[in-house]
């Protein structure tokens, strides 16, 4: 077997779901055995008939809705701000310089710890979600995306000055074609630790969504609808990633030798 190389479309896809089975099987045959009490670990049958009542009064709808709204506008914010900054802080060594050691400072923070500090500064209304998301994602995007943007070849760049473009088509023309598929990869990855500070805020001050779900069915240990909720988090997450993944191979097929 060669070191890095790759199998096809349906090979990849087979063992994916194959992976997929052997876990949910695994599930079965020790909740099928008593193996665990079934109040800590419910059967996939449980889960799915608790999943299957929430989606039948509405509730499950409504809870990724109201989730996925607030996501959504959570991340486009930090989104937006981010990606100018990082460009900037990785072409230019005096902004790198002033934003970059604030910005690991920062990062390294736990958001947890500011949960009630974002009750007291905006309420628990919905800015308080979407403060959170922000402070989960901007900070590691901005990093992310001043990496993306310093590992541009330098002989790109060099081309690009031998031909008289100035800094800002040198920007535009070939440092950000250049560090768009990895900057893409970036938010990707971002977009699922967003999700996770989505939980955190709901599960502290919500009155709606997915977290605060999960938070109801601990008072009334409702274990298999908190592992209901769970999976379907995880598989929210898991559509995005390919979509994602997906959209990146057609916008930046540029740069892997595809039309």
């Amino acid at each position: 077997m060669r070191i890095g190389r790759p199998i096809g479309r349906a090979a990849y896809l087979t063992t994916a779901v194959a992976a997929f089975v052997v876990l949910i099987g695994a599930w079965w045959l020790v909740t099928a055995l008593g193996v665990v009490d079934p109040m800590f670990l419910p059967g996939p049958g449980e889960v799915l008939g608790a999943l299957g009542a929430q989606a039948a009064n509405g509730e499950l709808w409504a809870d990724i809705g109201v989730s996925a709204f607030r996501i959504l506008v959570g991340f486009a914010l930090a989104t937006v701000m981010a990606v100018p900054i990082g460009t900037l802080m990785g072409v230019n060594a005096r902004v790198e310089a002033a934003l970059e050691p604030l910005m690991d400072f920062i990062r390294y923070m736990p958001v947890v710890a500011f949960v009630p500090l974002t009750i007291v500064w905006v309420g628990i209304e919905e800015s308080q979600k979407f403060l959170i998301i922000w402070m989960g994602t901007f900070f590691q995007q901005v990093l992310m995306v001043a990496d993306a943007v310093r590992r541009t070849p330098r002989t790109l760049v060099s081309l690009g000055e031998t031909l008289g473009l100035g800094w800002f088509a040198l920007l535009t023309r070939i440092v950000v074609p250049s560090a768009m598929p990895r900057i893409w990869d970036a938010l990707r990855i971002t977009l699922g630790w967003a999700w996770t500070w989505l939980v955190v805020a709901e599960l502290v001050a919500a009155s709606s969504g997915m977290g605060f779900r999960i938070t109801v069915a601990q008072r009334f240990f409702e274990t298999e609808l908190i592992i209901g909720y769970v999976l379907v988090l995880g598989v929210l997450g898991l559509i995005l990633d390919q979509l994602m993944r997906g959209a990146g191979r057609r916008l930046f097929a540029y740069q892997e030798g595809r039309a």
